[in-house]
């Protein structure tokens, strides 16, 4: 077998590329494999060491020091051949294969033998930068892997909370590009990646230890992320909240609410749930809820659904409204095609609804692989007058998360700040060491600049007032009401907001932050 992070190439026997010529200027140089008899890789190294001794076109031998494994098979630890039964080889096709005609019959050059449309065996490969890459995981990380009983897929989600587990990936080192799992394992978290067999298609979940000792970023996964509840409660309110208020009603937004929901609750049907409205006089909001798309209409079912099993719950958690979350997935107001920008007047401040388009690292478990997705969100940010009639505030609503801050004080604030390292316990070899602190310095510098220099631009303000009510903001003041100035500030409040929603949902520290995040960026 070989890790996954050797790329293996499959090319025609007798294909030469230009660069890297032998001294017959025939035959480019190559890592080839060379399958041995059971038990032999060291004896076939050797024999292959002496060879080039009087071969010029053979530049280096390789053979795994590190061949067995940990596998877990019913709840044990055995050892199980890794790399048994192969050697590497930097060469040029034909010096390898007049070596194992002359000196080890018994030996192969490892070939595609998977059916292609041309039907020619293709022989493998693999590239320098991927074979320098293994020599280095192999010699450091091979003999701590451990191969596990499941299939890759069963690590996505934790059986205890069915909650999904962090998709990652690795972004330098022997394992740079692999994605995997973040999964717990007793007290240790580990990296859970997919090991494919060198011969063949088949694939191994293997775990990896200490994930904390590489660079891993969190990356969406398109399809566990979608099957857990997360903000789906979240976005069907505002959902219902963005309507009701685009379609004039904002002063008895809540109110108008809570009486929906108990309609709903009584007859599930949207169907008839919008010729209730219309009987109302409510014209343009049953249209409205009329055009939804599938799943938006299964959003706002599935709430009913989470009211009936959890009465109360719309009123206990939306108790207060004064502007939406800073990032949702609908506008409310209907946006024209050619539009990108709408007002909404309410009875203390005006609020400004923006498309911002996010783009996200998002990975395709099915096909073992991840692309850049762009998704279009609406930024939400409000405008009121100063008190002294100079300049205006805009802000946008991280209420719960800066709440959560502001509780936090002295020590524990100073830690979760400004903190770089601190000291921390091994469990396995019981050695006090340094890591990393999951501090705002380290994984969310946005936000760090905005709670520690006194020349953010942004900043983080405790109970603004807002008419009848008080939220916890990212605000800018300016000093004009000049409508370019203005503009400048809206674009940049929403440009820093949207970096520090990114910092906090790429690390795969601040777990804690990312909760409260939620209530800040409803995810689609």
């Amino acid at each position: 077998m070989s890790m996954q992070s050797i790329t293996v190439n499959t090319e025609e026997a007798d294909k030469a590329s230009p660069a890297n010529k032998d001294k017959l200027n025939k035959v480019d140089f190559r890592w080839f494999i060379v399958r041995s008899l059971p038990h032999q890789e060291r004896k076939l190294a050797d024999m292959l060491m002496h060879y080039q001794e009087k071969e010029k076109n053979i530049l280096e031998v390789y053979c795994p020091t590190h061949t067995t494994v940990n596998e877990s098979k019913n709840g044990k630890e055995v050892q199980k051949p890794l790399f048994a039964g192969y050697v590497f080889v930097l060469s040029t096709q034909k010096t390898v294969t007049e070596f194992i005609s002359r000196h080890y019959p018994e030996g192969t050059i490892l070939y595609d033998t998977r059916n292609r449309n041309d039907k020619k065996a293709r022989i493998l490969t693999i590239p320098e930068e991927q074979m320098r890459i293994f020599k280095d995981f192999n010699e450091n990380y091979a003999d701590k892997l451990l191969i596990l009983e499941k299939p890759f897929t069963d690590y996505a989600f934790n059986p205890k909370t069915n909650e999904p587990n962090e998709t990652v990936k690795v972004i330098d080192g022997p394992l740079a590009g692999k994605e995997g799992y973040l999964t717990r394992f007793r007290r240790d978290k580990r990296l859970v990646f997919n090991m494919k067999a060198l011969n063949g298609d088949r694939y191994y979940a293997v775990s990896v230890p200490n994930i904390w000792n590489f660079h891993v970023v969190r990356i969406h996964n398109a399809e566990c992320d979608r099957q857990t509840i997360g903000t789906m409660k979240e976005r069907a309110v505002d959902l219902l909240i963005g309507l009701i208020q685009a379609c004039g009603y904002g002063g008895n937004t809540l109110k108008m609410l809570y009486s929906f929901i108990d309609e709903l609750m009584v007859k599930p049907s949207l169907v008839d749930f919008c010729k209730s409205l219309y009987k109302k006089g409510f014209g343009e909001l049953s249209r409205r809820i009329a055009s939804l798309g599938t799943y938006d209409a299964e959003l706002i079912l599935n709430l009913i659904r989470y009211e009936r099993d959890n009465r109360g719950y719309v009123k206990e958690n939306f108790e207060k409204l004064v502007i939406r979350p800073f990032l949702t997935p609908t506008s409310g107001i209907e946006l024209k095609e050619d539009e990108n920008e709408a007002t909404l007047k309410h009875g203390s401040f005006t609020e400004i609804i923006k498309k911002t388009n996010i783009t996200e690292l998002t990975y395709y478990p099915d096909k073992h692989k991840d692309e850049l997705t762009t998704t279009t969100y609406f930024a939400h940010i409000g405008i009121i007058q100063n008190g002294n009639s100079k300049g205006v505030t805009l802000f946008a609503n991280w209420d719960t998360f800066l709440k959560e801050y502001f509780l936090t004080a002295g020590k524990a604030n100073e830690k979760l700040v400004k903190g770089t390292t601190e000291v921390s316990t091994d469990a396995s070899d019981k050695k006090r060491k340094e890591k990393i602190a999951d501090s705002f310095r380290n994984f969310a510098p946005t936000l760090h600049n905005i709670l520690t220099n006194e020349n953010s631009r942004v900043k983080a303000i405790q109970n603004l007032k807002i008419g009848e009510e008080c939220l916890n903001v990212m605000a800018i003041e300016t000093t004009g009401k000049d409508a370019e100035e203005t503009s400048k500030a809206k674009d940049e409040l929403i440009s820093v907001c949207t970096n520090i929603c990114k910092e906090i949902s790429t690390t795969i520290h601040l777990a804690v932050w990312r909760r409260f995040l939620r209530t800040v960026w409803l995810h689609k």
